[in-house]
């Protein structure tokens, strides 16, 4: 990970004053309403098995996250991230703690969540089509159904005309969108993202934010994001939350105050620059227990 670097500032862009912004951080705890929160992780904790022994992998972390909220996690390379994001889904047990989904307990997956993973993992046989459609496929959907309900998402990321290509035809890029449209394929609830962009290119990649968030805007699914990019999760967030080197602790979180619609002449701005270095401090800070000398 590296430090944010110096950069024109934009001009249309909401000035925002540096202290108001920087202190929304210490006001970032939670949802506004106690029991508002569509997805709730109450003191969960991850220990995985290794030749070494047991690893403590996410340690007492408590997170609610509202309705139609977009919260991106950020954290040291390692740090239990990703693990974390794989619990929520179920993919990974709990050895503490709970997650609840509208008050549901969470202990295995559900239709009620997708994950976007980082590697597309789009099957070669099939055209990019039948690729969004094979979750409703295995739901039992009938061929029509599935297909205008792909058609129509293939439509809202940019894909309308490639129906009948097939993945080895596509670019980084336009994978990572057939990626999108099949998680959301299905409808879900709560959109898990685990670093869907850090394959491609950095022009592409900023493409992608930008075509994410017009997905979002228009589908307004609870989404949870993690990415090693700053820059990444304080344009795409309503909320920005670090943790800690392993065992994963939430160390802090910030509330991103920039208005939507967001333009990605936003990141060069000012503004946008301060935060990114504000949050980027704290993660610097962090240390896995073998690393501090």
């Amino acid at each position: 990970m590296s430090a944010p670097a110096p950069g024109p500032r934009a001009t249309g862009v909401p000035h925002t004053d540096r202290r108001e912004a920087m202190a929304t951080h210490q006001q970032a705890r939670q949802p506004d309403t106690e029991d508002g929160a569509k997805l709730r992780v109450e003191s969960a904790r991850v220990t995985y098995r290794s030749r070494a022994g047991n690893v403590l992998a996410v340690d007492g972390i408590d997170l609610d996250v509202a309705d139609g909220e977009f919260v991106a996690i950020v954290g040291p390379s390692g740090s239990g991230k990703s693990t974390f994001l794989m619990a929520l889904d179920g993919l990974v047990p709990l050895s503490g703690g709970r997650i609840r989904v509208d008050g549901r307990p969470v202990d295995r997956p559900g239709p009620d969540r997708a994950v976007v993973f980082q590697d597309a993992c789009l099957l070669p046989w099939r055209t990019v089509i039948d690729n969004v459609a094979y979750g409703l496929e295995l739901a039992g959907a009938g061929r029509k159904e599935r297909l205008r309900v792909a058609a129509r998402l293939l439509a809202l990321t940019g894909l309308g005309g490639f129906e009948g290509f097939y993945p080895d035809q596509l670019s980084g890029g336009m994978k990572q969108r057939v990626n999108i449209a099949r998680a959301l394929a299905a409808d879900p609830q709560i959109l898990l993202l685990d670093e869907p962009f850090s394959g491609l290119d950095a022009q592409t990649r900023e493409s992608m934010q930008a075509e994410l968030l017009k997905i979002w805007d228009a589908r307004k699914k609870t989404a949870v994001f993690v990415t090693h990019q700053i820059d990444e999760a304080v344009y795409l967030a309503d909320r920005v939350v670090a943790f800690s080197a392993r065992p994963a602790r939430v160390v802090s979180q910030w509330r991103v105050p920039f208005p939507r619609p967001r333009p990605l002449e936003l990141k060069h701005s000012r503004e946008h620059r301060d935060l990114e270095e504000e949050i980027w401090e704290v993660v610097r800070a962090q240390r896995a227990p073998d690393e501090v000398r």
